[in-house]
């Protein structure tokens, strides 16, 4: 039987402790700003013109996102497959939902807020790498912000060196569009993605 009303839904689980819902913030306080101090990844979900949702992950070194202030943090864009999927659905839903993650740590950052696109140089100027600005950036005002706790990757075990897998178990990038798409060559696929990944990553 599917669930169809918040009723069902409460029937099926407990009521929350009263901590989950007094640890929301709406600011980023000491603890959040230190957390995306040391987080390297960051996966931005938003919601696009046809009402579809979208994940997309974002990665520099540790601190990539900058902390402007306690409401506003701002997200390099750098150079990838040029759909820019998240930039287009921010022009049309602002609303962004933020996971942060740090090696090593079990548990995560969550933030949500709304977010614009900027192009402003001496604003992007900062976050440059290797002497080449992002592209753009996506400055987010911030809403809410949570730790949240770590069963989630307890579970998976996603920083076990021994859940690890043996990379042959799932084809390679090129293999994977080769199949997908009539015509294309995996040998050349993989070979400009490794050339990408050398030499075209900022």
């Amino acid at each position: 039987m599917a669930i169809s009303s918040m009723s069902e839904l409460r029937e099926a689980y407990r009521p929350p402790a009263a901590r989950a819902h007094q640890k929301v913030l709406d600011r980023l306080d000491g603890h959040a700003r230190r957390f995306i101090e040391l987080s390297p990844l960051c996966i931005i979900s938003s919601i696009g013109a046809d009402g579809r949702a979208d994940t997309s992950p974002r990665g520099d070194p540790p601190g990539f996102v900058a902390v402007l202030d306690q409401q506003t943090l701002l997200i390099p864009d750098r150079p990838g497959n040029r759909q820019v999927d998240t930039l287009q659905n921010v022009l049309f839903n602002p609303a962004v939902g933020l996971l942060f993650l740090v090696p090593g740590m079990n548990e995560t950052l969550r933030v949500a807020g709304a977010a614009t696109i900027v192009t402003d140089a001496d604003e992007l100027a900062p976050m440059s790498i290797k002497n080449r600005p992002p592209l753009s950036g996506l400055r987010v005002s911030v809403e809410e912000v949570f730790l949240h706790c770590g069963r989630s990757l307890i579970r998976s075990r996603l920083w076990d060196p021994d859940a690890r897998i043996d990379r042959s178990a799932y084809p390679t990038y090129g293999q994977v569009l080769a199949d997908q798409i009539n015509g294309a060559d995996a040998v050349e696929i993989d070979a400009s993605e490794d050339e990408a990944n050398r030499e075209r990553l900022y």
